[in-house]
């Protein structure tokens, strides 16, 4: 749902105010009897408090968080707004908030600056779950494909252990692959994570390859690219000192850096291998 009107949002602050030392019994009762609270419809309390429950605020610890905080981030979170996914290249800034969110901070009472750290942590928490849910769908999806195509032993390694540094083992006919998986539904823009232990597994074995599955929106496997070792090299970061060290580090990789299909298997793919596993995209 988009983002709630002003007066839902303003009665939700008040709600999350006055629930602990009240209970939603009484709180109802001085909402609707109260001239104080009277700028705000039974109805809108209504459905302030029905939201929350919806968005799952009722639910969760309050920690330290102030309730505008919390009701501000439940609705960038369930407003399912399409600038969500992609805030970390959208809003690079305070001036880059959307109206939906900016409306929304100045209801209640949250300064740009804030609104802006606010989103960063929405986007965080879509993020991660995402990445989460494609990349076991990639790794699904490719070792089915690897399994049906080629003439190799076919293991997903990462079903037991993260400790090898990839995903998927192929051996067969003398040829190994190692193959790390990244997955994503976004067209045209392939952002992925490397950690440090798939990184130096990178520069140690010789057989390891990074593999990108690309998504419809619809979850179809629609590309396999294969995102060259000596471009993951040259953007890597460096270590800048004994006392310090990078664990995980982001890439985006230009469409023209991959390359089609998954070439350094090719010895293995039999007769009616699938077009994806050899470069050729599905349309």
């Amino acid at each position: 749902m988009p983002v709630p009107p002003d007066p839902v949002l303003r009665a939700a602050a008040r709600w999350l105010h006055r629930l602990p030392a009240s209970g939603a019994a009484r709180c109802r009762a001085v909402f609707t009897t109260h001239s104080e609270f009277s700028d705000i419809t039974p109805t809108q309390y209504d459905a302030a408090y029905a939201w929350m429950r919806k968005a799952g605020i009722l639910d969760s610890e309050s920690g330290v968080l102030p309730p505008e905080i919390r009701i501000y981030d439940a609705a960038i979170l369930d407003s399912g707004a399409s600038w969500l996914p992609d805030a970390d290249l959208l809003v690079q800034s305070p001036d880059e908030i959307p109206e939906d969110a900016l409306r929304a901070a100045e209801v209640l009472g949250l300064e740009p600056g804030d609104a802006y750290a606010r989103i960063g942590t929405a986007w965080g928490k879509v993020d991660t779950a995402e990445r989460a849910r494609v990349g076991a769908l990639g790794e699904e999806v490719l070792l089915s494909l690897l399994r049906a195509s080629t003439s190799a032993t076919v293991e997903h390694v990462a079903a037991w252990s993260d400790a090898h540094g990839y995903d998927i083992a192929v051996q067969g006919h003398g040829l190994s692959g190692h193959l790390e998986v990244k997955s994503t539904t976004r067209l045209g823009r392939l952002t992925l994570y490397i950690s440090r232990n798939e990184y130096e597994t990178m520069l140690r074995d010789p057989a390891w390859q990074m593999i990108a599955v690309q998504f419809t929106q619809a979850d179809d496997p629609a590309a396999v690219w294969t995102v060259p070792r000596h471009w993951i090299s040259a953007q890597a970061p460096a270590d800048s000192g004994v006392l310090g060290r990078w664990e995980s580090c982001r890439l985006h990789v230009p469409p023209g850096v991959l390359l089609p299909g998954v070439p350094a298997l090719a010895p293995l793919m039999t007769p009616g291998a699938s077009p994806l596993l050899l470069g050729a995209p599905v349309e």
